[in-house]
């Protein structure tokens, strides 16, 4: 195979899928989106913050935008659906000033990689009350700091969940000669994640924004990153290295093959991680001492352990596991995991990459999507390690070309399914987005991660000073558009309810922590 030679599965999108939809591209409209953006809180030095979750951000466990990830000082801000790509960053930016105006000398810290972090016994679990569901969340995370340490768990990313409209559904169901049923969304989904799997690296190229990290993160680790200053390590023409092997990898799940072909192929794989014992888990332990150390010594405790780019999703019934929550009701959305927070941005995402996200997994959807192999998973993971590590340098070779040759294939794909939403909305917004990004194939200059660089070559600082002086901007400009009065009674009337819902949460337990763990983890 030459240097140029396509890929075996190059990207290719149904002419009559697209005339179909352009027929009536009014069934595009209302794709339903929402956004879980995660941040460290750190002190006004950087240091990452030892106080616990402040009361007056409500229940972690029970608040339904403000939470907490692996540690008590990693915040998880989260929207609600919105159809309107505007009105989510809004209400992620009211949650944000709402957190500033309660947050007084403590920062959001604005990059994806921490720095200023003592050892792991330093990072301090989240906690979520006495309730057995809250021990379950704690201990859920004692394990993953004993599995995987808890620095590579305070690394923060976006996650973005995507729906298709209902009325979508029909209109395509017409179009290929389908039934329109449950199964039928089911199946079109696990293609769009197929695909999603075979030509994510380009959003990783695209969005990546952590090419140089602190010395301080990897003073335990080993690595290949080189010196930058006195304070930095990176990688000259790196992308995303939270995406990396200093990142979300883990050798433990490296020789599990989840399939995405079809539902029940998914289920199958994940049921054994999710019910093998692990050796190397099982030397931890569960109840030791009198503490609970993890849930399980399976491969995964949970189904959020997977560390997977992105995910197949169905809201969960109160104390539903999220397996079966798919196998019974089928796949609802899809959550995209590989997004850096963009430390330019003031929470990290902006318009112009949702309305291109759009794009990229309506393509993902459309696009003929063949059946998945461990061969295949070999050269997505082999393709995503070169982007992180090496993804700007000049033609970089992936497995199937090189990279402007396969990343080209991928927009020319996209374009079409841009002008098909733009046709449902009006103007020229998912296009304009689109050429955005062609841009950047054209110069990688213009790349988050290249800009980072840039901006710490040319002011002579190291990658802390850059992400704190972000840090520091993007709390002067909360705090310059304060919540109104109004907003403000309506988020500390959420924090309340939040506060008396664990609460009753509490009161209604009824069986030990045992007795609980057995229920919860059954499958």
């Amino acid at each position: 195979m030459s240097n140029d030679s396509p890929s075996a599965h190059e990207p290719e999108l149904p002419a009559t899928v697209v005339a179909g939809l352009r027929d009536d591209c009014t069934y595009l409209r209302g794709i339903r989106r929402g956004i879980e953006k995660e941040s460290l809180r750190v002190t006004m030095e950087g240091a990452l913050s030892a106080r616990p979750h402040p009361a007056a951000l409500g229940s972690p466990l029970t608040h339904p935008h403000i939470t907490t990830d692996f540690s008590e000082a990693q915040l998880e801000l989260i929207t609600g659906v919105h159809t309107n790509a505007d009105a989510s960053l809004t209400q992620l930016e009211d949650v944000h000033r709402y957190v500033y105006q309660q947050l007084e000398d403590e920062l959001l810290w604005t990059a994806s990689m921490p720095c200023i972090l003592g050892g792991d016994e330093d990072i301090p679990v989240g906690q979520y009350g006495s309730s057995n569901i809250a021990m379950a969340k704690t201990v859920y995370r004692r394990g993953l700091g004993h599995r995987y340490g808890g620095l590579m768990q305070t690394i923060s990313g976006i996650h973005y969940n995507f729906s298709l409209p209902d009325a979508f559904w029909p209109r395509y169901a017409h179009i290929i000669g389908r039934t329109n049923d449950q199964d039928f969304i089911t199946d079109a989904y696990f293609g769009l994640i197929r695909n999603f799997r075979r030509y994510s690296w380009l959003l990783i190229y695209l969005f990546g924004a952590s090419p140089a990290i602190c010395r301080s993160f990897a003073r335990n680790l080993e690595h290949n990153l080189e010196g930058l200053d006195e304070g930095s390590l990176y990688l000259p023409h790196a992308t995303s290295l939270r995406m990396g092997r200093l990142g979300y990898q883990s050798d433990a799940q490296s020789s599990l093959h989840v399939s995405y072909n079809c539902l029940d192929d998914y289920a199958e794989t994940m049921v054994q991680a999710l019910t093998q014992s692990y050796p190397d888990y099982e030397k931890i332990g569960v109840l030791v001492e009198g503490e609970y150390r993890q849930l399980n010594t399976s491969l995964i405790q949970i189904e959020n352990e997977f560390y997977g780019t992105i995910r197949p999703k169905r809201p969960i019934q109160q104390g539903e596991r999220p397996l079966n929550a798919l196998r019974t009701r089928g796949v609802e959305y899809v959550e995209v995991r590989c997004l850096d927070l963009n430390p330019f941005l003031t929470v990290g995402i902006d318009t112009e990459q949702i309305l291109f996200l759009d794009a990229f997994l309506m393509f993902c959807l459309l696009a003929d999507s063949p059946p998945d192999s461990p061969e295949e998973s070999a050269r997505m993971l082999d393709n995503q390690l070169a982007i992180v590590e090496r993804g700007r340098a000049p033609r970089l070779q992936l497995a199937g070309g090189f990279r402007d040759h396969l990343a080209h294939a991928i927009l020319d794909a996209c374009r079409p399914v841009a002008e098909l939403l733009d046709c449902a909305h009006g103007g020229s917004a998912h296009e304009d987005a689109w050429q955005a990004q062609h841009m950047r194939v054209e110069d990688t200059s213009l790349t988050p991660s290249s800009r980072i660089l840039d901006v710490m070559n040319s002011q002579e600082i190291p990658f802390f000073r850059f992400a704190m002086n972000a840090s520091l901007a993007h709390k002067a400009d909360f705090g310059r558009r304060p919540l109104s009065g109004k907003q403000l009674a309506h988020h500390r009337a959420l924090a309340l309810e939040s506060i008396k819902r664990q609460k009753e949460i509490e009161n209604a337990d009824t069986v030990d922590f045992g007795a609980f763990l057995e229920s919860y983890l059954h499958l």
